[in-house]
Order: structure tokens, then C-alpha cells, then sequence
């Protein structure tokens, strides 16, 4: 790609923003960034700028334009920008094909906002409590990590008490409706293998949909699961359903997921994880609307 080169000057000092060329396919916009930014925050240039345009389901590599070789180089490690410079987003030419294999070693649960002040409001509340239980149980005994988080719980309440959360990674707070907080995306830098996300709780078309949205467009596949997830409309509900699965998120089951993970009769924990399932879901009507 031949881009346009960014005009000459000096670059401001320390705490100011520095002007970046940000490039991408034909198109060349001049903005700005704060002095320091890394590559997340060129990231979340680079969408703002031209997320209409940006296919999720494709890796990216970002590359910097280096005088000294006169050409586009990857984005060297730790880079931070400190003085004017051109980038570029390049999509990779293979497209991501999403096949769903998880693995222990390379999955969260992410459990959004199962709290006391929506049990009247949302449908089936009950049963995806009862659900959510066996994913936390199935967790704990394969050693996934579990990230809670809690919107606004001075007015809405705590998790609910039959959620046991023994053993969470984060318990979070939030008034943002997508999980993913600066917390978050801490931790899962922290876990560097870790590849898919299993995502239940409420509500589906909000805090669920935003939260799935965010995490493929930070390259992970995410598992949402059908009979953990509820609105106070189940027209809001499926629709929302039927929109992330277009978009390649995968939509599923508890009891799908639990077989998956542990993926073979021989596995220690397959026992322990049968005895979870054994208690079929709830005949709630709830995958009868996705």
C-alpha cells in the first residue's frame, strides 16, 4: 500500500498529544494521540476512525513507518508513541475461520450481572441462576478463570447468594454496560494463552451483546450461553441472539460447553462434570426462543 507521508515537525513534549498519520487500505486521516500511547490505544484509534470499514473477523497486524528503511515495519515491541509518526492497520489475507474448540487452559467464564435487584424483572431469572451454578462449578473443578462483574451495585445489589463465587479471579463493579473494564482487559493480558471467553448472564441485548461485541473485536472468540442468558423481553432477547451469532460469536449451551471442555470420557474431572449435568436444563422455554 502506498501511503501518504505525514508532513515535518517537532514533536510536543511529555504529557501533550503527538500527531499520527493513521492509515488504512487507500485512506490516510491525520488525528492525534496522547504522548505514551501503545498499541491499544492505536487500536482504539485506528476503530474509531474507521470501524465502518473494518472487518472483525480478520487479524490485523499494525506497522510503523520507518524512515531509515523508507518502509512500513511491524509495530516493534513496547512501542509507545513519542513523537509524530504514520501507521498503518494491515489485514492479514487468511480470514479467521471460528470453530469453536475450546480448552481448559485457554478459556475464562465471564459472568455478567447476576444481581438481586433484576430477579422480578428478568424472564427465567430462576432457571439461569440454576445454570450459572453448574458453570461456576464446572470452573472451579477444571480450573478456568471466572470474572464477575456488578452493575452499579449500590442501587441494583450483589450477585445473587445462591451464585457461589467462591474462587473468582475479579468481582467487579461497573456502571459501563460491556465487562470489558480496564481490569478486565488487565487480566486477560496477565493470560497470555488464553484464546475463547464463555459469557452468560443479563441482559442479553445489552450488557451481553456490548460485552461479545468488544471481546471479538479484541480478537477472541467468544461462547455465549443460551440457556444462562436472559432480558426482561424475550423479543429483545432472540434478536439479539440472532444478531451475534451473524457476527460469529458462538451461541450455545451449558451442558455443550462442560462436555467440551473436558472433551474426553478418560478426562479426571469427567465424573465430577456428569455429576453437574445430569440435572437436564430447565424446560424454562428459554432455547425455544433463541
Amino acid at each position: 500500500l502506498k501511503m501518504a507521508a505525514a508532513e515535518p515537525g517537532a514533536a510536543p513534549g511529555a504529557g501533550g498529544s503527538v500527531p499520527v498519520l493513521f492509515c488504512f487500505s487507500v485512506f490516510a486521516r491525520p488525528s492525534s494521540v496522547p504522548h505514551g500511547a501503545g498499541y491499544e490505544l492505536l487500536i482504539q484509534k485506528f476503530l474509531s476512525l474507521y470501524g465502518d470499514q473494518i472487518d472483525m473477523h480478520r487479524k490485523f497486524v499494525v506497522q510503523l513507518f520507518a524512515e531509515e528503511w523508507s518502509q512500513y515495519i511491524d509495530l516493534p515491541k513496547g512501542f509507545l508513541v513519542n513523537e509524530r509518526c504514520k501507521v498503518r492497520l494491515v489485514p492479514l489475507q487468511i480470514q479467521i475461520t471460528t470453530l469453536g474448540n475450546l480448552t481448559p487452559s485457554s478459556t475464562v467464564f465471564f459472568c455478567c450481572d447476576m444481581q438481586e435487584r433484576f430477579r422480578p424483572a428478568i424472564k427465567y431469572f430462576g432457571d439461569i441462576i440454576s445454570v450459572s451454578q453448574r458453570l461456576l462449578q464446572g470452573a472451579r473443578l477444571l480450573g478456568i478463570p471466572v470474572i464477575v462483574t456488578e452493575q452499579y451495585p449500590k442501587g441494583l445489589g450483589s450477585t445473587v447468594q445462591e451464585i457461589d463465587l467462591t474462587g473468582a479471579k475479579l468481582v467487579l463493579p461497573k456502571t459501563k454496560f460491556s465487562m470489558v473494564l480496564p481490569e478486565v482487559e488487565a487480566a486477560l493480558a496477565e493470560m497470555p494463552g488464553i484464546r475463547s471467553i464463555v459469557l452468560f448472564g443479563v441482559e442479553t441485548h445489552v450488557c451481553i451483546q456490548q460485552t461479545a461485541l468488544e471481546l471479538i473485536g479484541r480478537g477472541l472468540e467468544v461462547h455465549i450461553v443460551a440457556d444462562a442468558t436472559s432480558s426482561r423481553s424475550m423479543m429483545d432477547r432472540m434478536f439479539a441472539l440472532e444478531r451475534l451469532a451473524r457476527t460469529g460469536i458462538i451461541v450455545t449451551t451449558s451442558e455443550a460447553i462442560l462436555l467440551q471442555l473436558v472433551a474426553d470420557k478418560e478426562h479426571p474431572k469427567f465424573k465430577e462434570i456428569q455429576n453437574l449435568i445430569k440435572a437436564s436444563a430447565p424446560e424454562s422455554g428459554l432455547l425455544s426462543k433463541v
